[in-house]
């Protein structure tokens, strides 16, 4: 199963400025596999500290940080050797050990020909309460698998390159068996146990089961996450952002009986833990981004999979639906939008929000691409249905093309400065 991240992997290995890494991400997104993999094709040596499987490993860092102390007793403790520029050394669960983590402030200072990497599932958590390492570290976030990815993992290699170039027009026949695989990403998901199930039986069903699995135990991670939440509060908030995708998000609606205040802390725990991606309303367009007042938002879930699960719905009739923008009314096809966007636009993506009186139009997504904003609908009508996107352009007259995202084949109408690009191209329309 080729991962994104392996390409970066691979650049940050041979970078000579290189800094040790961190590579964050929710739970089972396949950070520990992508990286042992990566440890032993990419080097000579491959060390592994787990510190939730190895907590006497803890120990080594209670003392002094001194890298090259540290790594004498790995040595000895993993009877092997620790070589600069011929190990990687990868510290996993990092952050059940909070001095590991200042430790590699050291190594880059002190070590910086070592290959070290360290990945953490709850990281957020860990950072609030230490000094952090600014400026002697570099972080990666690792998502579930992305469209183009899953086409790789179920051996349809030739689709998968065309997805990876620069939306253009395909054949009729193509373009349908892209929307067939596509209909299936929407079920099975990204993460990356229900799309290894998947290539082995086919069975979206047994994929269900699998979104099951790994919900309840990220809800059992939940103590974990912020012992000071509600733990019933995260859970019922966790679905209701499920069941609201596409809509603007209120505190006050994601769970009956809680206090705003708790309430908030929930959902702020959510987004500490990567289980959700925030969208933020600008206006106006401009650079840096400017939040509309009042902090208006979306919510959108990590993997399109466990939304599916969470949302409480099966496939059933929704399946058998041959238009993807109308599965659930819509939402997965937002939902899916929201997590190709979020990998190539670093985490910062933004939807745009009239705030004239009277006024409702909002264009569904606003990307950056080439140092300017393109506005992104996405939408199964017309161009002549397209009202918000063309109050878009009519308020920013610079703007030169906006996107209308559809299972529609590739068109342009470039007197109305639109293009209609279908959804399995959302990754390459995004790249910065």
């Amino acid at each position: 199963m080729e991962r994104i991240a392996e390409s970066f992997l691979n650049n940050w290995k041979g970078n000579e400025r290189r800094k040790p890494l961190i590579v964050r991400g929710a739970r089972q997104v396949g950070k520990t596999h992508t990286i042992t993999s990566f440890g032993k094709s990419a080097f000579e040596n491959f060390v592994k500290i787990d510190f939730e499987r190895e907590p006497l490993m803890k120990q080594l860092f209670e003392s002094d940080l001194n890298p090259v102390r540290i790594c004498n007793e790995i040595e000895i403790i993993k009877n092997t050797k620790i070589r600069q520029g011929k190990t990687l050394l990868f510290l996993d669960e990092i952050q059940e050990c909070s001095r590991a983590i200042i430790s590699l402030r050291y190594f880059y200072e002190e070590m910086p020909a070592l290959h070290v990497i360290a990945t953490g599932s709850l990281l957020e958590f860990a950072l609030s309460e230490i000094s952090f390492p600014v400026g002697r570290v570099q972080i990666y976030d690792m998502y579930p698998l992305n469209f183009s990815e899953f086409l790789g993992a179920t051996q349809k290699k030739n689709l998968q390159e065309l997805v990876n170039k620069q939306p253009h027009p395909l054949a009729k026949t193509i373009h349908e068996q892209l929307l067939s695989e596509l209909k299936k990403y929407f079920f099975v998901g990204g993460m990356p146990e229900s799309v290894n199930v998947f290539c082995d039986t086919q069975s979206i069903v047994n994929c269900i089961e699998v979104q099951s699995e790994i919900v309840n135990s990220l809800r059992m991670d939940f103590s974990k996450y912020n012992p000071q939440v509600d733990k019933d509060c995260l859970n019922t908030a966790l679905s209701e952002i499920a069941l609201n995708i596409g809509h603007q998000t209120k505190y006050s609606k994601l769970a009956q009986g809680f206090s705003n205040p708790t309430l908030k802390k929930a959902y702020q725990t959510l987004h500490m833990a990567k289980l959700i991606h925030q969208v933020n309303a600008i206006n106006p367009i401009g650079f840096p981004p400017q939040l509309v007042s009042g902090r208006i938002f979306k919510t959108f879930l990590l993997d399109i999979g466990l939304m599916n699960f969470l949302g409480g719905a099966l496939p059933g009739e929704e399946y058998l639906k041959t238009d993807l923008l109308a599965i659930y009314r819509g939402a997965m096809a937002e939902q899916f939008i929201a997590q190709e966007f979020v990998i190539n636009q670093q985490n910062n993506i933004y939807y745009w929000q009239r705030m004239a009186k009277s006024s409702t139009a909002e264009v569904d997504f606003v990307i950056q691409k080439h140092n300017k904003w393109y506005p992104v609908e996405v939408k199964s009508g017309s161009s002549g249905s397209l009202r918000s996107l063309h109050q878009y352009l009519k308020e920013y007259t610079d703007s030169d093309t906006a996107y209308v995202l559809s299972a529609q084949p590739y068109a342009e109408l470039p007197q109305q400065k639109l293009k209609f690009i279908p959804l399995y191209f959302a990754d390459s329309l995004s790249r910065m």
